[in-house]
């Protein structure tokens, strides 16, 4: 099995050792410096990552002050193009590579690249903060935001009134807002929220993060979606129904046993030749994101932290446990 695929088939698993998601895992160690630690990283890739990697980078910079940094966060579609060239050490993903993306990386190295899962995203649907609806099901986000529907509803979602939204709400128009198709976020929201289906042309499509929750802040009529990171007191997160049919809100325990819809894990792939080891940077930087502080940076950065179990599995696959 591929390991891309791998990491998707065990994900649920994985997240559910993580029950006390807001918690760092006691078990991860310090971080403690060692010598012969220098040189340059670059990271190019996800916008939702951004945050994360900048406060990953910091830390990292204060156990080695001399490791210069730098960090473009433009999209996931722009971190395989990057590993592969070469411009980047590290390609953040909200979403794990897909099938061409690893072939084209292969054909250039003679192998694929390796991710590690730093952290777990729940992935927010947004409205106004004046919006009186609490939960959504799947089906309606779908009949928001697609113009396909295979969730399976009979017509398009366009008022506030299908979803439950009474009195001056009931005729408001829904007012969509979602990231460009550059974004990872914008392929897993394709896939998981409207089921593999297409946007909506109505969509207002937004370059970032931050910018989707700033549209849906100055609009009443407005929902977006965007990493749960990235929340403002101008907005609220609805809840989503999953399968079990309750609500759940994209917290902690909903979000790491996955009863929450729109969980996921958070990647950072890295060209790692199997036969050779890390260079100490990389290697360094990477036993960082798995300490007590790197987990930290994961809370402070509105993420939520994974278990020593994940921790292990990933630096074992490059040969760092």
């Amino acid at each position: 099995m591929k390991r891309s695929a791998a990491l998707m088939a065990t994900a649920a698993v994985l997240m559910t050792g993580a029950a006390n998601a807001q918690s760092v895992d006691p078990n991860l160690p310090e971080y403690e410096p060692v010598s012969g630690v220098s040189g340059n990283l670059t990271s190019i890739g996800s916008d939702t990552l951004n945050n994360l990697m900048t406060l990953w980078s910091e830390g990292f910079r204060t156990q080695y002050p001399n490791v210069a940094i730098q960090i473009q966060g433009a999209g996931s579609g722009t971190a395989p193009p990057a590993l592969v060239e070469g411009t980047a050490q590290f390609g953040p993903m909200s979403r794990p590579m897909r099938g061409t993306e690893i072939e084209e990386f292969e054909a250039r190295y003679g192998y694929e690249p390796t991710p590690i899962r730093g952290a777990i995203d729940a992935l927010g649907v947004f409205v106004h903060i004046d919006n009186p609806v609490e939960c959504l099901s799947m089906e309606e986000v779908d009949a928001i935001f697609s113009s396909t529907r295979n969730g399976g509803a009979d017509a398009a979602i366009t008022t506030w009134g299908q979803v439950g939204a009474t009195g001056e709400w009931a005729n408001r128009p829904v007012a969509m807002y979602g990231r460009n198709s550059a974004s990872g976020t914008y392929g897993y929201f394709r896939d998981v929220a409207l089921f593999g289906g297409d946007y909506s042309p109505e969509v207002r499509e937004q370059p970032g993060s931050s910018t989707v929750i700033q549209g849906v802040a100055s609009d009443i009529n407005g929902i977006g979606y965007s990493g749960i990171g990235y929340a403002t007191a101008d907005v609220k997160a609805v809840e989503l129904r999953g399968a079990d049919g309750e609500c759940y809100a994209p917290e902690g325990e909903a979000a790491a046993t996955g009863v929450y819809p729109l969980a996921r894990f958070l990647y950072i792939y890295v060209n790692k030749d199997p036969n050779q080891d890390l260079d100490p940077v990389r290697a360094e930087f990477i036993r960082y994101v798995y300490s007590q502080q790197g987990q930290e940076d994961v809370v402070r950065a509105g993420f939520f932290p994974l278990v020593k179990m994940v921790a292990d599995q990933d630096l074992a696959t490059f040969g760092l446990n």
